[in-house]
């Protein structure tokens, strides 16, 4: 199949703005709770719609009392806390614009979004962003506002609301459009400077009715979500907006090494993440229980689970797997569950593939993850495996009033409401990407099959071609190879080269484990266990797993394990977990040359 469109189940807004959601949720469940904000004995307070509207309407009142006009644009760096999600609204509320900016980004980068985007004003979470403002607003001029979420400056900024009044507030509010614009997000990019993406209030309003209406299961009154993925990602922020519209209760927490412990105490109904924290939980049990001497009860109960999910898709299990999958629910699996906050039934995973065998494998646990796939220029999700249309190894069917078109290059092209005008200040940029005709160019490789169900192969830009000319889609070996619990992350190379090779990082937190598993020394530097024969032999396994998906001449003929793993903080990857190819290659050629030495 060439192209498929789903029906849509929503028109694109002719009125109102995204605060008008905010709105409209007041009015119909004003005391219902709208968020649940930690506090600092552990315990959450809860805030009513009602209550949250005052206090956006208060801070909107405030920001324009500074200055801050109608479409001027404010940039927010910060964690993910309840006060990102209060200034966005804010901003929507008093007509302005807010541009999310990551807390990893470097000075350089900061200048540069600021510059780009024009911003008059910017919001800072604390002492850890400080500095890196500080180092840039050297070439800052036009930013005339600085405002600290840790400083108190939120409820400073409250206290001057008298300055303007309710009449005035709801004027700006009311004077945005569905096509004015309502942010911009600069794509963290895995090459060059980023290029501001501009979203208008009518792309982010259509893709957040899609999606609720798309995803009830999710998106329902008394549902509850815990965001902890970043608000700078086109992703949180869709999300962030779907439960104000669909009256979900949400909690944040940036907090992500101690997950396990917020998710118990929130306990969420579903969750949003990419696979990495997927394969982590996974991989950190299958390690915990072959600590336990328990390793093969684990893998027994995985097999299981996996069988079971299989089993859905061709007619339902049969009486000894329910029997078996019964006895493993109460050994293991909900002990996962319960991991993950003992509610969770559904959750979305979306920015690289999930893979098959984990998909079937939360499924067979009783927790179904709905992978989708979009980009900040199309406001997050175009395509999502619904409950009534589900696929796993796909990445589903079109969002309801998408269509999804393959070109003859294999290249994934989108259209919608949903698909951005343009690059902010960068024609150019625009007229490579978005054709006359409305199709959204990706730069992803993909194919829909019979069904309408998309999977994505791989990067255009990606590719390897070896100097045999074969043509290497990367992901579907990186996919595999990161699905071992002691990998954390790899990178496939070959291009121009004889054959296909690979760099491989360790996973420090689930090493130690697997380590004294094996009869070895849990804190073994890393620069030893990178020659450690059983580290070898296991990398080894993991390379041949990978070799499975693909043919002899794609397959992966030697890799190296590198001492240092690749990090959002030492620049190796981007904010959302993308591979940054071209410096890794740059840091690691010598490594790279000595796989090809003869």
């Amino acid at each position: 199949m060439k192209e498929f469109r789903e029906r849509a189940l929503v028109s694109a807004p002719d009125t109102g703005s995204l605060a008008s959601f905010l709105v409209e949720s007041e009015k119909v469940a004003p005391n219902e709770s709208a968020f649940s904000i930690a506090q600092p004995d552990g315990s959450w307070r809860n805030m009513s719609y009602k209550e949250f509207a005052d206090e956006v309407r208060k801070l909107a009142r405030g920001i324009a009392a500074n200055g801050v006009g109608v479409g001027d644009r404010v940039g927010i760096m910060s964690k993910t806390r309840f006060e990102w999600t209060l200034t966005d609204f804010a901003l929507w509320y008093a007509g302005a614009v807010p541009v999310p900016i990551y807390e990893t980004s470097s000075a350089e980068q900061v200048e540069w979004i600021l510059s780009d985007s024009g911003a008059v004003g910017v919001f800072l979470e604390g002492d850890e962003v400080v500095p890196t403002f500080e180092e840039a607003k050297k070439k800052l001029s036009g930013v005339k506002n600085v405002w600290v979420f840790d400083n108190g400056d939120i409820e400073a900024l409250q206290q001057q609301a008298d300055k303007v009044s309710e009449d005035e507030l709801e004027k700006r509010r009311e004077s945005v459009k569905p096509d004015d614009l309502a942010t911009i997000i600069y794509t963290s990019g895995t090459t060059g400077r980023p290029k501001g993406c501009s979203l208008t209030h009518s792309n982010f309003m259509f893709e957040v009715d899609a999606v609720v209406a798309g995803l009830p299961e999710m998106f329902k009154g008394g549902n509850s979500t815990l965001l902890f993925i970043p608000l700078a990602h086109v992703f949180g922020r869709a999300i962030e907006v779907a439960s104000v519209r669909a009256r979900v209760r949400m909690g944040h927490t940036s907090d992500v090494k101690n997950l396990p412990d917020w998710l118990a105490s929130f306990q969420p109904t579903f969750l949003l993440s990419v696979p990495r924290v997927f394969e982590t939980v996974f991989n950190k049990a299958q390690a915990t229980a072959a600590a336990d001497g328990k390793e093969g009860i684990f893998n027994k109960a995985a097999d299981t689970a996996i069988e079971y999910s299989r089993a859905q898709d061709a007619g339902g299990a049969g009486l000894v797997l329910k029997l078996k999958h019964a006895v493993f629910d109460k050994l293991v699996y909900s002990k996962l569950r319960n991991r993950l906050g003992g509610k969770v039934t559904h959750a979305i995973s979306g920015g690289a593939a999930l893979g098959e065998r984990l998909g079937h494998f939360y499924r067979g646990i009783g927790i179904t993850v709905q992978e989708g796939y979009g980009l900040t220029e199309t406001s997050a999700a175009s395509t999502v495996n619904r409950v009534s249309q589900f696929k796993i190894g796909t990445v589903g069917r079109p969002l309801p009033g998408t269509s999804v078109k393959i070109a003859d290059d294999g290249e994934v092209l989108l259209k919608g409401p949903q698909v951005f005008p343009g690059y902010w200040n960068n024609k150019k940029a625009t007229k490579e990407v978005l054709a006359q005709d409305g199709w959204f160019h990706t730069g992803d490789i993909g194919a829909l099959d019979e069904d309408g169900f998309l999977r994505i192969t791989g990067r255009k830009k990606e590719l390897i071609v070896t100097a045999g000319g074969k043509n290497v889609a990367p992901a579907v070996l990186e996919d595999r190879l990161r699905a071992n619990a002691i990998v954390s992350q790899c990178m496939v190379v070959g291009d121009a080269k004889p054959f296909i090779a690979c760099l491989v990082t360790l996973d420090l937190e689930s090493l130690p484990i697997w380590l004294e598993n094996k009869g070895k020394p849990a804190d073994m530097p890393i620069a030893q266990a990178v020659k450690d024969p059983d580290v070898l032999a296991e990398v080894q396994t993991a390379v041949d797993n990978a070799n499975k998906a693909v043919s002899k001449a794609e397959s992966i003929r030697k890799f190296t394990i590198l001492t240092d793993d690749w990090s959002v903080e030492g620049g190796q990857l981007t904010p959302s977990m993308k591979l940054k190819r071209n410096v890794v290659m740059a840091e690691n050629d010598e490594d790279v040359e000595a796989l090809y030495a003869k």
